[in-house]
């Protein structure tokens, strides 16, 4: 009875511990050198559509393989203060990655 218990007492220990494990973090795509982007369109900015808001401008993206145009559009920054940096090319180990545009204070 005391070794069953036991038996019992040890699976609900371990049974608790199981932890599922996270997925892979995202791989950068490392290239060397990295390749130029295409001269951008010309973009008509329209009004702004309230008071607050900032013009993310119109820029290509690398999406592993190749550039893609994202067209410019009006946003708010994520806090007051903050101001948008454009995707660019970042010096790593091994290249250059590629850094999503993203707002920084």
């Amino acid at each position: 009875m005391i070794k069953a218990l036991a038996v019992i007492g040890t699976a609900l220990i371990l049974g608790g511990c199981i932890v599922a494990t996270p997925p892979p973090p995202r791989r950068a795509v490392i290239v060397t050198p990295p390749p130029p982007a295409p001269a951008a369109p010309a973009e008509v900015v329209p009004p702004a559509p309230g008071p607050g808001v900032v013009w993310v401008p119109g820029h290509y993206a690398w999406n592993g393989a190749a550039y893609v145009w994202r067209p410019g559009f009006w946003a708010t920054p994520a806090r007051p203060g903050h101001v948008w940096v454009p995707g660019h090319w970042q010096a790593v180990p091994g290249g250059y990655a590629w850094v999503e545009g993203h707002w920084r204070r």
